[in-house]
């Protein structure tokens, strides 16, 4: 099994970087995981739109399947569409994403087959189990076996006791990052060589990949908007008291 790093980045795209997105390779079958912003250049990079196989989403949120839109427009425009692309997610979860453009112009290009977090079922060589994992929707925490190899995902997930079955004797486990570092500036994708260090690795062994990499001034709700706390604190000392004239340059009160 084979897992390349296509994006990292939570909630948008920063300069030269990309959303959530994973491309796992096992056997000659390629399963692209949580399609999120900017990650189709990164991916073309790597394979063309028709040698993708199947593709998984975790949840609707656009950080992690927007881009499906133009990889199934890369298939669809081709001169040779490929056959349907199998795509796999949560019900419901890909209907804005399915609705930018015309109404019908994708729909051969693709085969939507929804599950409920927490089914079990095959795509290609893979055996996937499934967990709901709390998050703002329903968001599928997902586990991905292979020749006796195993790769856990959690997608977008608050703390939970699941994921320690989730994770339990992973191989690869890409999850939230640990420690406030500069994401890889790297161009194009970023294979998983190594491993996160203690705090992120799953119980049982195997190596850790951050899902979503922290990017110097990038944190949403991070020094922004600090800075704005800060400001607005400055603003409310300068400003006079409640009862009492602000004095003028230049003259003084009497």
């Amino acid at each position: 099994m084979r897992l390349t790093v296509l994006g990292g980045c939570g909630g948008w795209p920063a300069a030269g970087l990309a959303c959530s997105g994973y491309l796992v390779e096992h056997d000659g079958f390629r399963l692209l995981i949580d399609p999120g912003y900017a990650i189709v250049p990164r991916l073309l990079a790597v394979v063309d739109a028709a040698a993708v196989d199947a593709v998984l989403v975790s949840h609707g949120h656009p950080d992690h399947c927007a881009d499906l839109n133009p990889l199934l427009r890369a298939r669809a425009m081709n001169d040779e569409p490929p056959p349907a692309l199998p795509v796999f997610a949560p019900p419901g979860a890909l209907g804005p994403v399915l609705a930018l453009d015309r109404p019908g112009m994708l729909d051969d290009a693709f085969s939507l087959r929804e599950f409920t977090p927490g089914d079990g079922l095959e795509v290609g060589p893979f055996g996937l189990s499934s967990w709901l994992l709390p998050h703002w929707m329903p968001n599928a925490g997902l586990r991905l076996e292979a020749d006796g190899q195993v790769l856990a995902y959690t997608g977008d997930s608050g703390p939970s006791p699941l994921l320690t079955e989730l994770a339990r004797n992973a191989d690869i486990f890409p999850g939230r990052g640990h420690r406030a570092v500069a994401a890889d500036r790297q161009r194009g994708p970023l294979p998983v060589q190594r491993p996160a260090g203690r705090r992120g690795r799953p119980r049982g062994g195997g190596r850790a990949a951050r899902a979503h990499p922290p990017v110097a001034g990038h944190r949403p709700g991070g020094s922004g908007a600090r800075r704005g706390r800060e400001l607005s604190r400055r603003d409310r000392r300068r400003r006079p008291r409640a009862g009492r004239r602000a004095r003028s340059p230049g003259r003084m009160s009497g």
